[in-house]
């Protein structure tokens, strides 16, 4: 399968999670618990990333990228927006510097 093909699987996963029972289905717990809880789980693996890119353990580091990022797409759902969303965004600052796209943001 090509990321693309992963992305946009797991985006309709996350999407019929919604309405499945939260006691079968992780996601959609998290969903039943709330924006508060997701966050809490998004803070949970930003720390394990930072844990993980200490060490010289490189699958530990990408183990914990995939579970951030995978959280990440629940917010996403969550708020009704998806990886194209974000794949647009970036696709909108080539060509700008880091620093000029900073600056406009304010």
């Amino acid at each position: 399968m090509n990321s693309q093909a992963t992305l946009q699987q797991l985006t309709e996963i996350l999407e019929q999670r919604k309405t499945a029972n939260a006691r079968e289905s992780y996601v959609a717990s998290l969903y039943e618990s709330g924006l508060e809880k997701i966050l809490d789980k998004i803070n949970e693996e930003t720390l394990e990333v930072v844990e993980a890119a200490r060490e010289k353990n490189t699958e530990h580091l990408i183990h914990e990228v995939a579970d951030l990022w995978f959280h990440c797409m629940v917010l996403l759902a969550e708020k009704n927006l998806s990886y194209e969303n974000i794949l647009t965004e970036l696709d909108n600052r080539f060509g700008i510097s880091g620093l000029v796209e900073k600056a406009q943001r304010k």
